[in-house]
């Protein structure tokens, strides 16, 4: 099912059912700053092992997780990696993915196998949107199967997945151009993970500049 009115006066309509079917284990499409996202509650392990099923992904790749604010990590993380602070202040919402220690507690699924979760604040206002209303994290790997390119639009979700999306935020185009790019630590350092849509260079400026 698709929401097909981009309309101003539909958004919160759209957003409200979207939750509803999150709530109800559902899998949800949704416009990201970058590509179509795929959204499922993160703490319903049905869920989860269904968005697996959904995109034929390995267990063995945990999916990135977006968050509404900062204030969301203490529900996902062990603690905030001090150089992260400055990148999270300066670079959140946007497209710069931060690798952190997961809770023990954790579904399997949403850790790789170091027990590490890959978070960010997206700033594409209906992934913002939907995260607010409902309320807490939500899953936000890409919308296609795996190996396969990302969609950039809800028709191309739906021509990729079909029926093993429940619900699709229909927001237009999105750019397509790159993923996110992704950070992590190591021995307390900066690792480049994966460069995307913010250059590497542009992350170590704004540390530069504190």
């Amino acid at each position: 099912m698709m929401n097909k009115d981009n309309g101003p006066g539909l958004e919160p309509e759209a957003i409200a059912r979207a939750v509803d079917v999150l709530r109800r284990g559902g899998v949800v499409a949704f416009p990201t700053e970058t590509y179509y996202g795929l959204a499922v509650d993160p703490f319903n392990q049905k869920a989860l092992e269904r968005l697996f099923a959904v995109k034929q992904r390995s267990f063995s790749k945990a999916v990135l997780t977006i968050i509404d604010h900062p204030d969301q990590l203490s529900r996902l993380v062990r603690e905030i990696p001090p150089v992260f602070n400055i990148l999270i202040r300066h670079l959140w919402p946007g497209p710069l993915t931060l690798v952190f220690d997961g809770l023990p507690q954790l579904p399997s699924l949403l850790v790789a196998d170091d027990n590490t979760i890959a978070i960010r604040i997206s700033s594409h206002p209906l992934a913002r949107s939907l995260v607010r209303a409902f309320g807490a994290p939500v899953t936000a790997t890409s919308a296609n199967l795996a190996g396969e390119p990302a969609a950039i639009n809800g028709q191309q979700v739906l021509q990729s997945l079909g029926s093993g999306v429940d619900f699709v935020i229909d927001g237009g185009d999105t750019p397509g151009l790159i993923a996110s790019t992704i950070v992590g630590t190591r021995n307390g350092q900066l690792n480049l993970i994966r460069e995307g849509a913010i250059s590497f260079q542009q992350v170590l400026d704004v540390l530069s500049a504190g």
